[in-house]
């Protein structure tokens, strides 16, 4: 039995930096406590959390993660506090510092969700790999093909006519 759906969790997963993270609000939510709470809890125990594990969004970062998430801000508006972003080893290091069964067993689902789109990353780019081989293995014979194809998606063209009205010779 799943404690949160798959699906729920790779919806709070975003590409920021060039890296797969989770917010500190989202995560705070899945383990059912408040952002303030586990927040505490990671500087409690800054050592387990390096750079590559943790880091703070900048100011444009944070506006731009708040919108995406249906919290608009207004015109004007700051954000108090500038959430954290986890990095999957910044997850996993999480469920040492909060230490309840809940954590445990929600980290357990989040490396799983981790996991299942690394997989599905790897298998992208294998199968990428294997139609670019096909392509070169195959290029030579099917060239006929190929152009055959690109000349019917090539729209013909048409000789237009001049404008206007033509006058007749005098007989």
């Amino acid at each position: 039995m799943e404690l949160i759906p798959q699906v729920l969790v790779e919806k709070k997963i975003f590409l920021i930096r060039g890296r797969r993270l989770m917010l500190d609000r989202d995560l705070a939510e899945l383990y059912g406590v408040e952002t303030k709470v586990l927040n505490q809890a990671v500087k409690r125990n800054l050592n387990r959390f390096p750079e590559d594990f943790m880091f703070q969004l900048t100011p444009e970062e944070a506006v731009e993660f708040s919108r995406s998430q249906f919290v608009t801000l207004k015109r004007g508006q700051n954000i108090k506090y500038l959430p954290y972003a986890f990095t999957e080893n910044g997850v996993a290091m999480l469920s040492t510092v909060l230490n309840s069964e809940r954590a445990v067993e929600v980290n357990i689902q989040i490396m799983r969700t981790f996991t299942r789109l690394r997989e599905m990353l790897l298998t992208h780019k294998d199968l990428q790999r294997k139609i670019d081989d096909m392509e070169k293995k195959y290029d030579a014979q099917f060239k006929g093909v190929f152009d055959a194809i690109r000349q019917l998606m090539t729209p013909p063209v048409l000789k237009k006519g001049k404008i206007g009205f033509r006058r007749e010779p005098d007989k």
